[in-house]
């Protein structure tokens, strides 16, 4: 599994699969495609809809400071030279077996069980 270490806020230091912000314009699979290879050196052949996500962020006072929707692939990565770029401190394929060291967030734990079972692996 391609994981990605967040290199800035939010959730600087942490764990997760690689992604970011759509730019205007761009459909979400062009922002996946196009963040894939900004954060990892990769390109993906065919994306497959996995989940979407709702990440809320709330402050002190219980007040919505944040609210992210995730849409997350499944894919095959196609070629490139795996590098930590743009946003991220570190990548790496992480064992599908041994990623309790990552502490995922448990929804990131749910879209990878998504997509092992779309891509069957």
């Amino acid at each position: 599994m391609l994981l990605a270490r967040r290199g800035r806020a939010p959730a600087l230091g942490e764990w997760n699969l690689p992604g970011g912000a759509q730019e205007l314009g761009e459909t979400a699979e062009q922002a996946a495609r196009r963040e894939l290879l900004e954060e990892t050196g990769l390109t993906a052949g065919a994306l497959l809809l996995a989940a979407n996500v709702d990440s809320i962020h709330h402050d002190a006072a219980g007040r919505v400071r944040y609210h992210y929707t995730i849409i997350d692939f499944a894919a095959l990565a196609a070629g490139g030279t795996l590098a930590a770029g743009d946003d991220v401190a570190e990548v790496v394929w992480a064992p599908l077996g041994k990623l309790a060291p990552f502490a995922l967030w448990s929804e990131a734990q749910r879209v990878i069980g998504i997509a092992r079972r779309l891509l069957g692996v």
